[in-house]
């Protein structure tokens, strides 16, 4: 096993910014050099690579992509808990109460459809799950389908589980902690898990936003995109703004993180709030 300091040359760097930007639209700029150089370093000892630049030949010939996945992995950030900005679950409920009362906009199999496009470990399709499930107890015979994507495996993994640390519920409102947390023993520490009935209105993919057009044959109700815009260029945000209108039902609603705007990008969307949007 090596143990020599491994060195990130500036041509290399530029391999790998270059290499992400194109795979998942990431935007690294100047001052990330040691943070990619901190966070490969230890997948390059792992796997015996000599150096940064047999790791990225590695990484651009494996044909199975699996080694793209975990590199991936190691860039992107996972930072998120239940209920993160709240706003946006309030704002759920009144749509889910306008859609159910809405004949024309349940037409569709009487079937409420949500993406969470960026649902990292889990937390934000669940919290969406278990506020629309007790939203639509007013509208018998409505079904619940959400779609939670991710570009991160080792996050789905997680996220398929469904299970938390107390301190991840700390901002769960108390009727739905009572009501959709069991709790569960993990390697002997106290854990909760989300109940089945939650987790089965959830299915979970890996997904790349980057993938020139989204092949879903049914349109959405709502999208949540929150606080991923933020790693990207203008241009790929305007891109992939677009891209998400192509796919909400007329009607339907976007929403992206406190933290972004969609100010100066092109796009056929309605602005009802801050960071809500709505389609015509």
């Amino acid at each position: 096993m090596m143990t020599a300091t491994l060195e990130l040359t500036r041509k290399e760097y530029e391999l790998f910014r270059q290499l992400v930007y194109r795979e998942c639209g990431i935007s690294l700029g100047d001052e990330k050099m040691q943070l990619v150089k901190a966070r490969l370093s230890k997948r390059i000892r792992q796997s015996e690579f000599k150096s940064f630049r047999e790791y990225y030949d590695h990484v651009v010939n494996d044909e199975t992509g699996e080694e793209l996945s975990l590199l991936l992995d190691a860039i992107s950030t996972n930072t998120t808990h239940l209920f993160r900005e709240a706003e946006h679950f309030k704002v759920l409920r009144d749509i889910i109460d306008k859609w159910g009362d809405s004949p024309a906009q349940r037409a569709d199999a009487n079937t409420l459809r949500i993406w969470s496009a960026a649902c990292s470990s889990g937390e934000e399709p669940y919290s969406i799950a278990m506020v629309a499930h007790q939203a639509l107890q007013q509208f018998p015979n409505t079904a619940l389908k959400i779609l939670a994507t991710d570009i991160s495996t080792r996050m789905l993994a997680k996220a398929k589980q469904g299970i938390y640390q107390p301190n991840s519920l700390e901002d769960v409102p108390d009727d739905l902690r009572r009501k959709y947390f069991k709790p569960v023993q993990v390697s002997y520490e106290p854990s909760f898990q989300i109940a089945p009935e939650i987790r089965k209105t959830v299915t979970f993919a890996r997904f790349n936003l980057m993938t020139p057009s989204f092949p879903f044959h049914k349109g959405f109700d709502v999208i949540f995109c929150r606080n991923v815009m933020i790693y990207f260029d203008r241009t790929t945000q305007g891109t992939l703004v677009n891209k998400f209108a192509g796919k909400l039902h007329p009607g339907g609603y976007l929403m992206i993180g406190h933290s972004e705007s969609l100010n100066s990008i092109s796009h056929p969307l309605t602005y009802l709030q801050p960071t809500v949007y709505r389609k015509k």
